[in-house]
């Protein structure tokens, strides 16, 4: 191979590194934006309490979006879902999720009832239910991010289902349910039932400024790849000159 050549094959393989680190980074402050709003919009939501019905759950055109909801309604005797590898306070743990049917003809939807520990040999801890009417309010919002775990739901011997994400129609399915609502239910912590909870908006996550941390890491990578091509390239470019120099040197 040519040294012309041998320098086009260099500067491609570097263009496509800095093409590569550029459009991390460029990711990356897009997730920085994406949370800088949605903790915004879920300030708001919670600053005001404004409550729809708990129907608004299953409003595929609020998906993604934040609401405070209450309403009436009743946990069915489906079995517990026990969201995995959930962080708190530094422990290791699950969530628990219980499926809640509002009055009227509204699509279930999962309340997130809080965490539980774990203990070093995983033993599942015993999980409650709590029969009756009963009125719940709390923060709609979107199931935690799957992240890359591939959606599993595990039965138990006690028959809960131990999952790895809030995958709905997997979990609709596992919970022979004809659909789930898209949002969940993030139960207020002044109600009297359930597990350790909070409205903490970003458990398990990443922060926006994290985000932006990585983005700087990425971009500098770019940069760092660009500046040694072109130092290796004038470097090979001084070379070749001084030895056409000694060439031509009588």
């Amino acid at each position: 191979m040519s040294r012309p050549t041998g320098n086009l094959f260099g500067w491609a393989l570097a263009l496509l590194g800095i093409a590569l680190f550029s459009s991390l980074g460029v990711w990356q402050l897009d997730r920085a934006r994406q949370k800088e709003a949605m903790l915004a919009e879920a300030k708001t939501v919670l600053s005001a309490r404004l409550p729809l019905a708990l129907s608004a759950a299953s409003d595929p055109l609020r998906a993604t979006a934040h609401d405070w909801a209450q309403g009436r309604g009743h946990f069915t005797s489906a079995p517990a879902v026990l969201l995995d590898n959930q962080g708190h306070q530094g422990r290791p743990g699950i969530r628990v999720f219980r499926v809640f049917q509002s009055d009227g003809n509204a699509v279930p939807l999962l309340v997130d009832l809080g965490w539980l520990p774990l203990p070093g040999d995983r033993r599942l801890p015993a999980i409650g239910n709590w029969p009756g009417p009963r009125s719940l309010a709390g923060l709609l919002a979107p199931p935690p991010s799957a992240g890359i775990a591939s959606a599993v739901a595990v039965p138990q011997a006690d028959g809960n289902l131990l999952v790895t994400s809030l995958d709905r129609a997997l979990l609709a399915d596992a919970l022979k349910l004809p659909a789930l609502a898209p949002r969940i239910l993030r139960l207020d912590p002044a109600i009297g039932i359930g597990y350790a909870r909070d409205l903490e908006m970003l458990p398990n996550t990443l922060p926006p400024e994290r985000h932006l941390g990585y983005a700087v890491q990425w971009f500098g990578l770019a940069i760092a790849v660009f500046i040694t091509a072109l130092v290796l390239t004038l470097r090979t470019h001084r070379r070749r000159q001084h030895a056409a120099r000694e060439k031509i040197t009588p």
